[in-house]
């Protein structure tokens, strides 16, 4: 009976270390994401969250003209440029997912969404993912999570997509991650997030093709942070849109796009400094007098920065009034 009980005991042991020979060694993500598409731009975006260091380095993959791949759970990176690189040759969503997980032992415990250029979906969960684990494919997104504190997280992120699409993509997506954050998201908690978003067409530039990319590597509240990060990004659209009318000489169009920049982030003094060099350029002196003796008081380095630039032609005035300027 000793025997037996020995025997079964090895038995019990042997499956138990196969198990253990077929887990994954991929690094963990275990996470909540979408896979998108903005049915007006053709945009396509992928928006994850975790309680893991830099997620957004693992799960979130894109290529303009081609489509999106959110790998997570145990995490294979291959996934995403080998998943991309099979859509760019043909095979549809199903077809790339399917040989990815052909000949993959860890399927299992694999969680992959994949978007195409047209909107075509394909999204595997698997038997393994840790629960609360599942996904909701739609028209233009699938929603996925594992590891979830509870099971209403991934109707949630369903429910935020469709109720929110009268806003811009990069919005759009951070309400889904807002939305899975306020259901619960993630059993362990909060540490990083990204959003990553390409064009519909590839270029013939391929680094002006990702849209944005975003990265919220460790923080007490990543997904506030990356929808921050958002609202500084489009006040920025603001400030290179002005710099374009400063280009063509449209000063008070440049200005309208500064004042728009600066109502977002008044405490900027970035966009403080440029709107008042614009003012001066403009032979509004007194405005721009007033703006940068205010912005000195806050660090007098932007004054050394007024004196350069004369000479690289990106202030032109006079003498007495660069002198007023700098005062």
């Amino acid at each position: 009976m000793k025997n037996l009980c020995i025997l079964i005991l090895l038995f019990t042991l042997g499956f138990e270390a196969i198990g253990q020979l077929n887990r994954p060694t991929d690094p963990l993500a275990h996470t909540y994401s979408i896979v998108a598409r903005d049915a007006n731009t053709g945009e396509m975006a992928v928006a994850v969250q975790s309680h893991w260091f830099s997620v957004g380095t693992a799960v979130s993959w894109g290529e303009a003209g081609v489509g999106v791949v959110a790998t997570q759970s145990f995490t294979n990176k291959s996934f995403g440029l080998r998943g991309l690189a099979m859509m760019k040759s043909g095979l549809s969503p199903q077809e790339a997912l399917d040989s990815l997980l052909n000949n993959d032992e860890g399927k299992a415990f694999r969680q992959v969404a994949i978007l195409d250029v047209n909107g075509k979906i394909a999204t595997h969960t698997g038997e393994k993912c840790i629960d609360e684990a599942g996904h909701i494919n739609g028209e233009n997104f699938s929603v996925q999570a594992n590891m979830m504190l509870k099971k209403t997280v991934v109707p949630a992120m369903e429910a935020a997509w469709k109720s929110n699409n009268g806003l811009p993509l990069a919005e759009r997506m951070g309400k889904v991650l807002e939305a899975a954050q306020a259901e619960g998201g993630d059993i362990r908690g909060k540490q990083s997030a990204a959003l990553l978003i390409v064009k519909a067409e590839a270029s013939d530039e391929p680094w002006n093709d990702k849209v944005l990319d975003l990265r919220v590597d460790d923080h007490e509240n990543p997904v506030a942070e990356l929808n921050r990060l958002v609202k500084v990004f489009r006040a920025y659209e603001h400030m290179n849109q002005g710099d374009l009318y400063v280009e063509k000489g449209a000063m008070q169009e440049a200005m309208n796009e500064y004042n728009a920049a600066m109502q977002m982030f008044p405490e900027n003094l970035e966009m403080q400094y440029w709107t008042a060099i614009t003012l001066a350029n403009d032979g509004k002196i007194d405005k721009a007098v007033e703006m940068l003796q205010k912005i000195y008081m806050s660090d007098a380095n932007w004054r050394e920065l007024t004196k350069r630039l004369p000479k690289v032609g990106l202030l032109e005035v006079d003498q007495n009034e660069l002198k007023r300027l700098l005062r």
